[in-house]
């Protein structure tokens, strides 16, 4: 028997900049939404507004979990692709900056 898709809310992303060298979103997730599947273009750093668990789907089924913590910025390089889950019952937000001066 197939298992049922499962059907999330969206997460909610709002362009605060997008000029020459970057692009700044504010990203707003209810409990359990997601982004939708996405590969960054750019290397990124997030800025996480709120605490909170995420759920990081990857390219082949694999997962990871990872804690956001206020004011404890992490960085990735550009080609990252994944999904990301609001895995808690709380909402969260982050800042996520896109550096279009370092592609993939």
């Amino acid at each position: 028997m197939n298992e049922p898709l499962r059907c999330r809310a969206p997460a909610i992303g709002t362009v605060q900049i997008d000029n020459d060298d970057m692009r700044v979103m504010r990203w707003d997730f209810p409990a359990g939404a997601e982004t939708g599947w996405h590969r960054h273009g750019y290397a990124y750093v997030v800025v996480p507004l709120h605490a909170g668990t995420m759920l990081i789907e990857l390219p082949g089924g694999a997962t990871m979990d990872a804690t956001l913590a206020p004011g404890i910025s992490y960085e990735r390089p550009p080609g990252a692709e994944h999904n990301v889950v609001n895995a808690g019952t709380t909402p969260f937000s982050f800042i996520e900056i896109e550096l279009k001066s370092r592609p993939g």
